[in-house]
């Protein structure tokens, strides 16, 4: 404790606060990435002392994560593919006119989760990555799979079409060089194609540019205005779900600290956890339930400290942000591992302090100036639509500085309209696109491995944590099957009469 203290001092605390504000309005804004914002910085902060450049990085970053959910609950776009499922039932309470209660326990949950995990990478930094570090290809592989099997329950009425979304996903996930071979797969003559699709473009598509469509579709441009007024919520009221977002808190950090895995496994899984636990909800789920919200907020931002665990421990990213951070130590000389902590004690406490000033600059940001932001709803529909194809059209452009994923946005946005169309979940999709690489090189790692042993199947699936990870899987995928729930409904209606 007394290390950190020694780290934090003015200048510390105003860079922290500066990178704060700048993650606020760039994760805010979809299509601009935390990942980005970071990379920028890089660029900018090489020359700088390496305590200051921490600071404002980890500012950027805890801030970053949350600010997704700002255009994730006010226009239906999430700022991050971590923020996907804050749009369930945070943009149902915007429609509702409750926007400001859906950002207030995004907030709160986004500051619990980000202190939670910071704590976690503070005290149990060397157990966790001893588990992470026991987990082999095949193991991330089915980690991937059980987040998309899930997500097909969670997120539509009809399992099948949320699988088959989320198999439409893989697909385009295929797209590009072949990660072992090297070889182009579908790019049908298309050189722009062969760095596959990227995440931006098709999740601007499918959430902001589908949502324009359906509008003007629907013809729907002069109804009634969303409202943006404050709302008073108890924060007695927030305390009724401190034992969901401590759960799924648990469920982020843990999950965070799986290289690869990040936000939006830990957002599918928690909120899956939500539906199963909470079988009563004031508001149904899909349907503007703040169970939901505080499942997603709670486990993206606890990932935060969950992603650190490996990147310093073992030098193994967590996720995109902690990848570029790791560039961050190597300009400045650093050697993440597992003597890190032991050899940089400093600089392990100025990640702390820096992640945790953050934190508070987190809550008052949230609680101040996000809804000042959220006025955007506010705005008429024939005038806030031409604003959000604006937006699509740039953050899909940022991504990577060329046209082709702006053509790429329109055309995931054509698909999400007509996904909208035939009642078809956008979100299942999206995860897979994300996690469809990692599944590819994940499994054929794995199928390579245990080829040169005597016995394949014992060698890919005979290991405790796969022998646990397949179990939950198969009993997720069966769980949902039609025939199945309507035997287990008749089984349990028939005790109930007994």
């Amino acid at each position: 404790m007394l290390d950190i203290l020694s780290i934090i001092d003015i200048r510390f605390v105003l860079l922290v606060f500066v990178g704060s504000i700048a993650g606020l309005f760039v994760g805010a804004i979809p299509g601009l990435s935390v990942s980005m914002a970071t990379a920028l910085l890089v660029s900018i902060t090489y020359t700088w002392n390496t305590t200051d450049a921490l600071a404002t990085i980890m500012g950027v970053y805890v801030v970053g994560v949350f600010s997704g959910a700002i255009s994730a609950i006010l226009i239906n776009i999430p700022g991050a593919p971590s923020s996907v499922v804050t749009t369930l039932d945070g943009y149902p309470l915007a429609q509702k006119g409750e926007s400001y209660k859906a950002l207030y326990y995004a907030t709160i949950c986004s500051f619990v989760g980000s202190v939670f995990g910071l704590v976690a990478l503070w005290l149990l930094a060397k157990p966790v990555s001893n588990i992470a570090l026991q987990f082999t290809p095949m193991d991330y592989f089915l980690l991937a799979f059980f987040g998309l099997a899930t997500v097909g329950s969670v997120t539509s009425k009809n399992y099948t079409k949320g699988l088959m979304s989320a198999a439409l996903g893989l697909t385009v996930s295929m797209i590009g060089l072949d990660p072992i071979m090297g070889t182009p797969r579908m790019i049908f003559g298309l050189s722009d194609l062969q760095s596959g699709i990227a995440a931006v473009p098709a999740l601007v598509g499918l959430f902001g540019f589908s949502e324009v469509l359906s509008v003007v579709h629907d013809n729907h441009l002069s109804q009634v205005v969303l409202q943006m007024t404050k709302m008073k919520v108890s924060f007695k009221e927030t305390l009724k779900h401190w034992k969901l977002s401590l759960y799924t808190c648990t469920i982020g950090t843990l999950i965070g600290a799986l290289p690869g895995a990040g936000g939006p496994v830990a957002a599918f899984i928690s909120y899956n956890e939500a539906k199963r636990i909470i079988k009563n909800p004031e508001v149904p789920f899909g349907e503007g339930a703040v169970e939901g919200i505080v499942a997603s907020e709670s486990s993206n931002n606890a990932c935060i400290g969950g992603a650190l665990i490996p990147m310093l421990t073992l030098a193994v990213p967590g996720d995109a942000v902690t990848a570029i951070l790791l560039s961050v130590f190597y300009v400045h000389g650093l050697k993440p591992g597992p003597m890190f902590i032991k050899e940089s004690p400093e600089m392990f406490s100025a990640i702390l302090a820096g992640g945790f000033i953050a934190c508070i600059a987190l809550l008052i940001l949230g609680l101040l100036v996000a809804p000042k932001i959220s006025k955007v709803i506010s705005v008429p529909k024939n005038i806030l639509l031409p604003i959000v194809v604006v937006l699509c059209v740039v953050g899909s452009f940022a991504c990577n500085n060329r046209l082709f994923d702006v053509i790429l946005m329109f055309i995931f946005g054509l698909i999400g309209f007509l996904m909208r169309q035939h009642d078809y979940p956008a979100a299942p999709m999206v995860l897979a696109i994300v996690l469809g690489g990692m599944m590819d090189s994940n499994f054929r790692r794995a199928v390579s491995l245990a080829s040169s042993t005597d016995n394949m199947l014992a060698s890919m699936f005979g290991k405790p944590i796969t022998i646990v990870l397949t179990a939950v899987t198969i009993f997720i995928i069966l769980s949902n099957i039609p025939f199945v729930k309507n035997l287990f409904a008749r089984k349990a209606a028939k005790n109930s009469t007994l």
